[in-house]
């Protein structure tokens, strides 16, 4: 999102009501105001600077204007939005002391069982708050730290957040996040030290179930020199007939040789707008892997973004998107060259559907410093009917005359042959078309693990018979 700043209006500083709702749940009222920000950073127990930070953050909020490009999210009045919803209990280790109903949700979800086989820790929030985190011993006997974002803030890890956070996005880089820094709420924060490899996966797992409310969780991860990591991030909400309001941020260090896979399966109902930002930056020799599978949502802006600042670094994103009626999905890339001999590829598809708009938006940018860079772009596009969209947007910033740089974009219908082909085979034509689809999203879903390559195939089958609200 670009910056475009305008004149402030005077800010209405009257007090809003704080207050318990009927459903026991603690939240502030809508709307965006200094004594808000203050509410919830007196929630949080924030540091003098957290608190002049989210200051600082809601003043440039008011001086950016929304961007002119992209989906039209007028129809999102911040006005209406709960910025803070806390369920009414604490975050707990043991999955027997979750109360029953948020327990309840999360297993209809999936989770804990994942944990249970084949995850190394796991972090639920539930509206702005985490309500369950654990991590195995043998992951934490290495050094490795995986908490919540106030945990880290508020405890011994407090410089190490300070040093770090919004860094990578500043408050500044566009008015949501500007936004996210003046009201984030939960989130997770991973600090693995140097040469340690995490041979299973750590999870975090984000459910927005208050109607009318946003979410604003912050991801910080640090993976050290020589680290290995693979962090999955799985989100989802119940459909409302009112908006509700993602603006997460996502921050990656990926140290000297170090590498993390960033794996995420987003299904949020179709009345959520999904602002999204993530950005990574690597270290000499690091490597970043983004893997990410977008599903429901009204509107999205999610533009994961690599910084390959060191010699050698290395950048891939593999995602995938669906967009189907009432759908308008703008996704895609960012790559950044600094460094000498770095390389990037973006390999995404995207499906269209029942009058959803897809529109695939990548940027590749190669500085002059960045010489002997590669860098390849492909990208697919499948409509399913004649009133879906689909749109490519690429840009390619090349700044030295050392580089390898390519593109390539394709945008089709399901071949009536190949569908025929399957009917002939008794297979009924609904499910012929969900099986070409999932084949061509199977260059995403292989790079999941298995059980959740098998969610986001269920969720295609969903998505072709329309049952994802």
């Amino acid at each position: 999102m670009e910056k475009e700043r305008t004149e402030v209006n005077d800010i209405d500083r009257s007090m809003y009501d704080f207050r318990y709702s009927e459903d026991d749940f603690y939240r502030v009222d809508e709307g965006l105001t200094p004594e808000i920000v203050l509410q919830i950073s007196k929630e949080k127990h924030d540091p003098d600077w957290m608190r002049e930070f989210r200051l600082k953050s809601l003043d440039t909020y008011h001086k950016l204007n929304v961007t002119d490009w992209g989906p039209d999210i007028s129809g999102l009045n911040m006005d209406d939005i709960v910025t803070y919803v806390r369920p009414n209990t604490k975050m707990s280790a043991k999955w027997e002391e979750v109360p029953d109903d948020i327990k309840e949700t999360f297993e209809r979800l999936g989770i804990p069982q994942a944990e249970r086989t084949s995850l190394a820790g796991v972090g639920a929030q539930y509206d702005s708050e985490l309500v369950y985190h654990n991590v195995k011993d043998e992951v934490s006997e290495l050094g490795v730290v995986y908490t919540d974002m106030e945990s880290a803030l508020t405890g011994e890890y407090e410089q190490m957040v300070k040093d770090h956070f919004m860094k990578l996005v500043p408050p500044t880089d566009h008015k949501f996040a500007a936004l996210h820094g003046a009201v984030w709420s939960g989130g997770s924060f991973v600090y693995v030290p140097p040469g340690v490899k995490v041979d299973i996966p750590l999870q975090s797992y984000f459910r927005l179930n208050a109607a009318g409310a946003g979410q604003f969780e912050h991801t910080l991860i640090i993976v050290s020199e020589g680290a290995d990591l693979h962090f999955i991030e799985g989100c989802s909400a119940p459909k409302y007939n009112v908006a509700n309001l993602h603006a997460g941020c996502v921050e990656l260090y990926v140290g000297k040789n170090a590498r993390l896979r960033y794996s995420t399966i987003e299904n949020w109902s179709k009345n959520m707008y999904n602002l999204n930002t993530k950005r990574a930056v690597c270290e000499e020799g690091g490597v970043i892997e983004w893997v990410s599978g977008s599903f429901g949502s009204h509107i999205s802006y999610l533009y994961p973004s690599s910084i390959l600042k060191g010699d050698g670094s290395r950048a891939e994103f593999t995602g995938i998107t669906f967009a189907g009626t009432g759908q308008n999905l703008d996704t895609g890339a960012k790559m950044v060259h600094i460094g000498k001999r770095t390389s990037s590829f973006i390999n995404t598809k995207s499906i269209s559907k029942g009058g959803g708009i897809s529109t695939y938006r990548s940027s590749v940018t190669v500085m002059p410093s960045a010489e002997d860079a590669k860098a390849s772009v492909s990208c697919a596009s499948l409509m399913l009917d004649d009133i879906s969209r689909s749109d490519t947007v690429p840009a390619m910033d090349i700044r030295t005359d050392k580089a390898d740089v390519g593109h390539e974009a394709k945008i089709g219908r399901i071949s009536d042959d190949a569908v025929f082909y399957l009917m002939s085979r008794g297979i009924s034509e609904e499910d012929a078309k969900a099986m070409i689809v999932s084949g061509f999203a199977d260059q995403v879903s292989k790079e999941l693990p298995l059980e959740y390559a098998v969610e986001m195939n269920n969720l295609i089958q969903l998505e072709m018979k329309g049952s994802i609200g």
